[in-house]
């Protein structure tokens, strides 16, 4: 999937826990830590992908929101864009089984036209600070995880921010 002016180039396993993180946390391929996943469209629960890519591969999921950034439509899925002062987008933070973690890494960077050391991008993978949700039964503050957002890279994004459609809400099944 292409979007016009683009060109496709293709967790923290427990985040209740602030734990010293080392080199023995961070993926083999060299691609960062391992963070939870901030997914805000096709990777939702009840998205088109959300089965085929996570079914049977996640250890948690939980609602979340990411501050600062506006949703945009995009041609069939939806593109984070980071704004001062926007927000909230509303999406699931998903935290993959620690034996899985590099295979999901794996196929959420295809799916996402995601390639580490490549400046040509669909979407660009980066380290947010991302609210989860507590339950409604409960009288807590939404806490404040590190996870992966893919996000609309920097030429996309200006072009969004200029001329794109905001989604009411920052809620892609709303």
């Amino acid at each position: 999937m292409t979007v016009p002016g683009e060109e496709r180039d293709r967790g923290d396993p427990a985040p209740r826990e602030r734990v010293r993180r080392g080199a023995a946390d961070d993926v083999p391929d060299g691609s960062g830590p391992r963070l939870p996943f901030f997914v805000y469209g096709t990777l939702r629960p009840g998205g088109r992908y959300h089965d085929a890519y996570l079914n049977g591969h996640l250890l948690a999921e939980e609602p979340g929101l990411l501050q600062d950034t506006l949703l945009y439509e995009g041609p069939g899925y939806p593109y984070a864009v980071r704004t001062p002062s926007a927000g909230p987008v509303r999406g699931s933070l998903i935290t993959p089984l620690p034996a899985h973690y590099a295979r999901v890494l794996d196929a959420l960077d295809h799916l996402e036209g995601y390639r580490p050391g490549s400046p040509d991008h669909l979407y660009d993978r980066v380290p947010l600070d991302v609210l989860r949700e507590p339950a409604p039964s409960r009288n807590a503050l939404p806490q404040a995880v590190r996870a992966w957002v893919y996000v609309a890279p920097a030429g996309l994004a200006a072009r969004l921010r200029a001329s794109g459609t905001p989604l009411p809400g920052g809620d892609w099944f709303a």
